[in-house]
């Protein structure tokens, strides 16, 4: 594995100003974020920002709503300021997919992402061979997207059918609805057990386990008793020539490297080259590089 921390940064959607579906991180500062989905402002909860903010309060008061964690001793959820729609469409590199607050403080997928969807679909068209996707604890999908139109047969896998009713959802909106992607209500771990067995194998794979959550029937997952078992298990449906593999996660404490020793560790006997870092976007006020998760990615 390179022993350097990795920056993982697309520096696109400053890039695309003019489509008026884009995103923007605006600022950050008092242990929050303002940020932008299309035509709305909102305020969530970043407590690594420890700095004072750039933009003025002013700026900050515009935002059509701000997201109350329970830590600050407020009702926890979404406050909203203005009428904001229930969805409403986004878009990144002509992929369209739906934003939406939830009451999990996301608006339905992850702007520090967008370097993986550059990667895999970048990844996927080079191959020049047909590729198997799997999608692990998927949510809404987006990723899913990029592999498709990169001509990849996908499946899309996560615990919640609310979520793949919205992954389904971002599938049509994206025009994408006529190519092959099986979406799988499941337990992550109990679905690649049954894969193994059927002889189902795939050349790429993602997966963002979260810290903790439910299974389909009540299945309790806990990322750290269930990381080594999961990892052994998609060792188990790997193709004989692997393209790549994508862990990343929002919940572990402890630095990229540990992620990074842990996929260096499950891909061994193939080769190829692990790097960890960082999911990053750039921040509009004043250009600073902002972490927002932990990830590790193996390729040949």
């Amino acid at each position: 594995m390179k022993k350097e921390i990795e920056i993982f940064i697309s520096k696109e959607w400053p890039a695309l100003l003019t489509d008026k579906n884009d995103y923007e991180l605006l600022d950050t500062g008092g242990r929050e974020r303002l940020e932008r989905f299309g035509k709305y402002t909102f305020v969530r909860p970043y407590s690594d920002a420890v700095w004072e903010r750039t933009l003025s309060n002013e700026e900050w008061n515009k935002a059509d709503g701000k997201f109350w964690s329970t830590k600050e001793g407020a009702k926890g959820g979404w406050n909203m300021t203005h009428k904001v729609e229930f969805k409403w469409e986004m878009s990144y590199k002509d992929i369209k997919f739906l934003a939406s607050p939830t009451p999990f403080r996301h608006l339905g997928f992850f702007p520090e992402q967008v370097s993986h969807w550059d990667f895999i679909e970048n990844t996927i068209k080079n191959a020049g061979r047909p590729i198997k996707f799997l999608n692990l604890f998927g949510y809404t999908g987006v990723a899913s997207l990029f592999a498709l139109r990169a001509g990849a047969e996908v499946t899309h896998l996560d615990a919640s059918k609310q979520t793949l009713d919205w992954a389904k959802e971002n599938q049509n909106v994206a025009g994408l609805d006529k190519l092959p992607m099986r979406v799988i209500e499941d337990d992550a771990i109990k679905f690649l057990e049954r894969e193994e067995k059927r002889g189902n194998k795939y050349d790429a794979i993602i997966m963002d386990p979260p810290k903790f959550g439910r299974g389909p029937n009540g299945e309790v997952w806990k990322i750290e008793e269930m990381l080594p078992k999961l990892l052994s298990a998609v060792r188990k449906v790997l193709s004989d020539k692997p393209l790549f593999v994508i862990l990343t996660s929002y919940a572990i404490d402890s630095s990229s490297l540990s992620l990074g020793y842990a996929l260096e560790a499950m891909m061994k006997d193939f080769g190829g080259d692990v790097q960890a870092g960082e999911l990053c976007i750039l921040e509009k006020s004043n250009n600073r590089i902002i972490s927002l998760a932990n990830t590790a990615v193996w390729s040949v």
